[in-house]
């Protein structure tokens, strides 16, 4: 039996059959990549100048062929986004999707995602835009380094509290969006994505509301850099090191996000009962079995300082 890199659950081919009507009810069968992990890059390279997604990891925009049984690589009008793998970082899309999944199991709203397998037998990450609906229709999304006049190269130059006012400054409901914010920040730091700066922060408008969008560019990015000094791309309380339960949750949580503690004993509540979810994860991920290790350890050494 092998284990479907859509959904984690055992299956008899490539992907199992809920993997497949995640993508699409109509969905009976997936063609691999035709490209290796190379080629997408080649692709990704010659096509950047035509497409409206952008980051410094290459990405590459996809349709799903449901007849075909395919992914297909557009310039426009794809509804997913394709990360492939990258020489100078060790299995990004196999961290990248596995992260996720520890975001979803703690109660983060994120898109549909997951890995697929190229021409050459290596794993490629996917996501579904969350910035479309339907064929046609584009719903307002805006990054926080947009709204708060910060640019590509400025986007580590904010803080976490000025994250939090965004928040209060533009969403209908901004208690709500605090606590969605304060689990995420909690998440990411148990999990050591110390790259969540301002552009992987986003507001959509959608159902008449402003809102934090789903999270992506979710990571444990260190355990991918050689050595690594921050724990946090945003600085909290002028710490981008060395951050604790105190800083985390008694200052940022409950002090300037303005929750109270029955608030915060509640979302940490929520990410507790996530971790038992989240070691299952990390067992049957797509991960080498010692960057599965180098992940265990990190988490377990955070959740010490939280819990």
């Amino acid at each position: 039996m092998n284990i479907c890199p859509i959904t984690y659950h055992q299956c008899r081919g490539k992907y199992s059959k809920e993997g497949l009507k995640r993508l699409n009810r109509r969905l009976r069968n997936l063609e691999v990549l035709p490209y290796t992990a190379a080629e997408q890059l080649r692709e990704a390279a010659s096509r950047a100048p035509k497409m409206s997604i952008q980051g410094v990891q290459p990405k590459l925009s996809l349709r799903l062929n449901i007849k075909k049984g395919e992914f297909e690589i557009v310039d426009t009008g794809g509804a997913y986004i394709l990360k492939p793998q990258n020489p100078q970082f060790e299995q990004i899309p196999e961290n990248e999707d596995v992260s996720m999944r520890l975001a979803e199991a703690a109660g983060i709203d994120v898109p549909i995602h997951g890995l697929i397998y190229s021409k050459d037998g290596s794993l490629t990450y996917f996501i579904k835009r969350f910035d479309r609906k339907g064929r046609k229709e584009k719903l307002a999304v805006e990054d926080f380094a947009q709204l708060l006049g910060y640019s590509r190269e400025t986007k580590y130059d904010a803080s976490m509290e000025k994250v939090a006012s965004v928040v209060e400054q533009f969403c209908t409901f901004p208690m709500v969006e605090k606590i969605k914010l304060f689990r995420l920040t909690l998440v990411n730091f148990l999990i050591g994505n110390e790259d969540m700066h301002l552009k992987n922060f986003s507001l959509i408008t959608r159902g008449g509301k402003i809102e934090l969008s789903p999270a992506y560019d979710i990571l444990n990015s260190t355990i991918v850099l050689t050595s690594p000094k921050e724990e946090t791309a945003l600085p909290m309380a002028g710490k981008r090191r060395k951050l604790s339960g105190k800083i985390l949750i008694d200052y940022f949580g409950q002090e300037r996000l303005g929750l109270n503690r029955q608030v915060a004993d509640s979302v940490l509540e929520d990410i507790n009962k996530a971790i038992r979810d989240w070691r299952d994860l990390l067992n049957v991920c797509f991960l080498s079995d010692d960057l599965k290790e180098k992940y265990s350890d990190l988490l377990n050494e955070r959740i010490r300082l939280i819990f």
